[in-house]
């Protein structure tokens, strides 16, 4: 009989280790991850669903490690604990795959690396995996008396690789630059080296490294020299700056920008569990996470609710005097769909929205006929062609929200025009959503 491959053995022993390796825990459910999930909304939400759920309030108490505590309520004569360890989103991944954790915590997307580590127990880019929990902006931080107000991602990439290291290099005050940063195993590290370092810019050795974004914006709030990153609910004390990315103007992270994911800093705040083998604990909490109350708590933690709202935009001189009289009888929404592959195929926080915007207009008494999308393109080769595409993924939403019983709302494209990303950025591809004025 042949001897069976070596690969078999190793997996075997990974197996074998994983279990041994994974203790039983004293919780019925236990989340770990991103810090910047972790230290405030992840608890204000087991403690909103607790509270839904119990005879009393919960309570909440501190393991003894930093950045972990414990939430406990009494449901139904049962006691009901949850344990929140908010360590960086790396280390989430890793409990999540172990079995040790229900819920992973995520201040970024899944890698292709991780997904492919626990494909045979579940997809994790899959929607009954993947949960974006709230939006958030990657805040650029820097001391109240700067007089920058705005910088480029490239500009913000040479800043923190040392390339430029005094603020009069950029118009500032004859004042040498101090880096403030989050560690490595911090997700907002990730979406921060992704978006603004790239493969282009290494980060200065200079730079302090950071566990907390509290502690991060504290410190460069007392700092004239300093500059840093965090998640938008940590700004605390810091001045804020407008990001601009390549030729689309600069924008300030606030309810519109941020929502409709349009400010170039944007990003996505996750909880991911394992598909159909996720605990029923977990996937109630979820729901309750992702629902209109859920998402409230989201807005009273800091960061950005997805529950829908109206806005009137404040247009620079950059908005073309064909699209102010396009929209001027009407209010924008707050959310934006955006495209998984390709040019119309909507992503897992598109197909959640579809019944958010339904909800928001049964909420308001409005009809689907008050709606107007407006479908965007990405540069192309020629107008027409882009203003096929943005056409073409304008109809695309309008055919979802028909099937989610939206029917006969009203759809245009305006092309290539008005990006929010520099070219071949795919957030220029998109379809706002935008409501008559009563």
């Amino acid at each position: 009989m042949a001897k069976p491959p070596r690969k078999f053995f190793t997996l075997c022993l990974f197996v074998l280790a994983a279990v041994m390796l994974s203790p039983a825990s004293a919780h019925e459910l236990e989340i770990h991850g991103s810090n910047t999930v972790g230290a405030t909304l992840a608890p204000m939400l087991v403690s909103g669903y607790l509270q839904q759920l119990g005879d009393d309030n919960p309570s909440s108490r501190p393991t003894g490690e930093e950045n972990e505590q414990i939430l406990s309520a009494n449901a139904g004569g049962r006691n009901l604990s949850v344990l929140v360890a908010a360590h960086g989103s790396s280390t989430g991944f890793r409990t999540l795959a172990s079995g040790r954790a229900g819920i992973w915590a995520s201040s970024r997307p899944v890698k292709p690396s991780e997904a492919d580590q626990v494909r045979a127990q579940a997809d994790l880019t899959a929607l009954e995996s993947e949960h974006v929990i709230a939006i958030d902006g990657l805040a650029i931080l820097v001391h109240p008396s700067n007089p920058i107000n705005q910088l480029s991602i490239d500009t913000i990439g040479q800043i923190f690789a040392g390339e430029i290291r005094n603020w009069s290099e950029l118009g500032g005050s004859n004042r040498a630059i101090t880096l403030y940063a989050r560690d490595d195993r911090s997700g907002t590290w990730d979406t921060f080296k992704s978006l603004v370092l790239g493969k282009k810019y290494p980060l200065d050795p200079s730079a302090m490294r950071y566990e907390s974004n509290d502690q991060l914006s504290d410190d460069v709030s007392r700092d004239p020299g300093g500059i840093g990153f965090s998640g938008l609910a940590s700004v605390r004390n810091s001045k804020l700056l407008a990001v601009s990315d390549g030729n689309a103007p600069a924008l300030k992270p606030n309810q519109l920008t941020v929502a409709s994911e349009d400010y170039p800093l944007s990003r996505r705040l996750f909880m991911y569990t394992m598909g159909d083998r996720t605990p029923e604990l977990a996937a109630q909490l979820i729901e309750f996470a992702l629902g209109t109350n859920g998402q409230a708590l989201v807005a009273e933690s800091g960061f950005i609710s997805q529950n829908p709202i109206a806005v009137k935009p404040d247009f620079d001189a950059s908005v073309p005097l064909t699209f102010r009289r396009l929209t001027e009888n009407y209010q924008r929404l707050t959310v934006n769909f955006r495209f998984a592959e390709g040019r119309t195929k909507l992503d897992n926080k598109a197909q959640r929205d579809l019944m958010r915007v339904k909800h928001y207009l049964e909420a308001q008494g409005r009809s689907a006929e008050d709606l107007l999308l407006i479908g965007f393109a990405d540069t192309q080769s020629h107008e027409l062609r882009a203003q096929m595409i943005s056409e073409l993924r304008a109809l695309s939403v309008r055919k979802a929200l028909n099937e989610a019983g939206l029917p006969r709302v009203a759809y245009t494209g305006y092309g290539h025009y008005m990006p929010v990303g520099g070219t071949g950025n795919q957030r220029n591809g998109r379809v706002e959503v935008w409501i008559k004025d009563r």
